[in-house]
């Protein structure tokens, strides 16, 4: 088990590729590439700096940076996106295949990007687009796998990530929620 890696005795869903994938030496992974989710759920709990220092560089897609700007898009995240910060990098992706068109612009364009890369990490919280990547064999997690990891690294406290993250429109069940306090609990006690 590498260093910043984290095994739990409870499976946590939704979370368990940040176990293996999202790690605090920036080297171990070579590309992250968000979707919009992840970004827009991070800005909006003030957390957004926590990609760069777990990762170093985060790549997106020009169709993530369109719904990042887009109208409809938080005024704190569209205001992030029109001045986002060096580490994000903005990459034309190859034009995603048909059997991805179920899914919105920004997330199939960030998983065509990832297949074009070797050692990948997709963040992308949208359980359809998580499935899709895990039926193509890209490593991936969400907003929370991303907060467990910057927990774990010692650089966000989860407890007040997790209560803010409750104040936006983000989902996720009281029982995954609950299963994510507790494993943080016992891991800063034991």
């Amino acid at each position: 088990m590498s260093a910043g890696t984290v095994k739990s005795r409870a499976s946590l869903p939704g979370c368990e590729s940040a176990v293996s994938g999202a790690r605090s030496d920036k080297s171990a992974v070579t590309v992250v590439i968000a979707d919009t989710s992840p970004i827009n759920y991070l800005v909006m709990i003030g957390e957004a700096g926590i990609l760069e220092r777990l990762y170093g560089r985060v790549l997106i897609t020009k169709e993530v940076m369109a719904e990042l700007v887009d109208a409809g898009a938080p005024a704190a995240v569209r205001a992030w996106a029109m001045g986002f910060p060096k580490w994000v990098e903005i990459r034309k992706g190859p034009t995603p295949d048909v059997s991805l068109g179920e899914l919105d612009a920004g997330e199939a364009s960030a998983i065509a990007l990832a297949e074009t890369e070797g050692d990948v990490l997709l963040l992308i919280d949208e359980a359809a687009g998580r499935r899709e990547a895990n039926r193509r064999g890209i490593r991936n997690t969400g907003t929370l796998g991303v907060l467990r990891s910057a927990a774990v690294a010692g650089l966000v406290d989860l407890a007040v990530a997790l209560e803010r993250l409750r104040g936006t429109n983000f989902r996720a069940s009281r029982t995954l929620v609950e299963g994510l306090l507790a494993e943080d609990l016992e891991r800063r006690q034991g």
